[in-house]
Formats: C-alpha cells, structure tokens, sequence
C-alpha cells in the first residue's frame, strides 16, 4: 500500500508501520489519522501478516495532533448554524475514535516502539496498541489538559486498564512529562530499552516470536483479552469457552501439539 504519511515495510511475517512526518514531530494531521484507520484494517485482512511494528521516523515518536490541522477544523466547524455544527464536531471526534480503535480491533497484535517525544495524542495511539516498549529518551505526556480540552481519543477509556485508576487521573489531570523509567513502572510500558537502536531490535526480536506462533491462537488471545477487559469475570469466561468450542481442535493445535511431541519448531499456515 502507498502512503503520504506512513512507510510500511513488510518482512516476513511482520509489518512495520512508521509514522512520516518527522520535519513535524510525527504530529497527526488530517491525512496522517485517515492513513493509520486504513493500514491497520490492511494489516488485520492480510493473513501474511502476523504481527505489526508501530514506531516514529525522525528523533520522535509523535507529538499528538497538529495544531494546524485543528485550527482548520474548527474554522471550518464555526461556518455552521446552531445544532449542525455540534452534530459536525461529534461527527469530527468519531471518525478520530475510529481510525485509533482500528489498532484495537486489528486481529494481529501490535508493538509500539516509542522514542522522544510521545505527547497528546501519541498516548491515544501507543494505549490502543497491545505491547509497548521504550527507549531510556522516551517522554510522555497527557497534553490535552494544557490545551484546554478533554482527551477525546482514547486514553481515558484505555489507559486507566494498564496502569489503574490513580495513576491515569494523576496524569491526565496535571498534564506532566514523565520519562520511560516512570512510564516502566507504572506499567505503561513493558521494555525500556537504552537508545533507539536497540529500542527497534527488541521489537523485532518480540513482533519475529510472537508471529511464529499460532496465528489462530494469537488472534484468539487477543480477542479474548479485549473482550474480557470490557466485561465481567463470569461474561468473559461463558465468552472463552464458546470460543474454545468452535476453534480449539484447530489444524493449529494439532500442529503444536505433533510438533512439541516431535520436539520440533511448528510451522503454521496462515
């Protein structure tokens, strides 16, 4: 697929996506949020692909939406009459949710490699991913509180599920830069790496495992897991079980299993 704002690159069984607007800090305009709906619902369709890669071109991850972009948004919205125009900025902020959600709703797990800057909308981005690592020059930051709005794209409904409640209204509310050491701790991230090189290897290394396991598996895991955040214990488990109902004597399975009895590597289909 061509893009005007994203590089993807697709080596083996992974997908890396990069964000391409370094000259802005990988701010997210118009264009930019419409390209990331569109790779991640490619990448959930193509069986090829088991694993992604999300990371930043330039010395940062992303420095949330441009200024810009809103500006001309908002003038834009301003044209309009009474009714039409709160209609059109809801309208505005669900097709941002959508386009963010596609990583949530991707079948195929997702590693973001954050280095720099990771402000604003950044967070909404790496908080809709399934695994996120660092470099030791990763900062972040709830920035929407400083621009006199409430986040609007993800990261209240997802970040307090990663690092509880306290932590995410401490952040979202004072609007502070914390580092990747804190990030580490609070359990934002799971991997803090010493610079950006490495940063990327470790993805690679972690995307290259994950996609030699059972795609069918992966895929399950991650469906469960998402579903089980949102419901009860008891919902999650009834859930569960009728999955493992229609998908648990798989073609998969019985690759694993002949493959550990013969103390091989499996080989799966996609």
């Amino acid at each position: 697929m061509n893009f005007e704002f994203l590089k993807v690159v697709h080596q083996g069984k992974v997908a890396e996506v990069s964000l391409a607007r370094p000259e802005k800090a990988n701010a997210t305009n118009e264009t930019l949020w419409r390209e990331i709906g569109e790779v991640f619902a490619w990448i959930d369709s193509t069986p090829e692909i088991r694993c992604a890669i999300l990371r930043g071109e330039g010395p940062h991850f992303c420095a949330g939406i441009d200024l810009e972009f809103v500006s001309s948004v908002l003038t834009r919205m301003r044209a309009l009459g009474e009714g039409n125009r709160q209609e059109a900025i809801r309208h505005f902020i669900k097709g941002l949710q959508q386009a963010f959600s596609a990583l949530e709703s991707c079948r195929k797990p997702i590693i973001a490699a954050v280095h720099g800057v990771c402000f604003g909308g950044g967070i909404d981005l790496i908080t809709a991913c399934d695994i996120r690592h660092a470099s030791k020059d990763a900062s972040f930051c709830i920035k929407e509180i400083d621009l006199g709005i409430v986040a609007d794209v993800g990261t209240l409904q997802r970040l307090p599920h990663l690092i509880g409640q306290g932590r995410a209204r401490e952040l979202a509310l004072t609007g502070r830069v914390f580092r990747a050491d804190e990030a580490l701790a609070i359990g934002l991230v799971t991997e803090v790496a010493s610079d950006p090189v490495s940063l990327l290897e470790g993805a690679r290394e972690q995307a290259k495992l994950i996609a030699s396991k059972s795609p069918l598996a992966i895929r399950g895991i991650k469906q469960v897991l998402n579903f089980s955040r949102d419901h009860s214990v008891a919902d999650s488990l009834e859930y569960v079980a009728t999955w493992n109902a229609g998908m648990l004597l798989s073609t998969d399975m019985q690759t694993a299993v002949s493959a550990l009895l013969a103390k091989k590597s499996p080989e799966f289909s996609d």
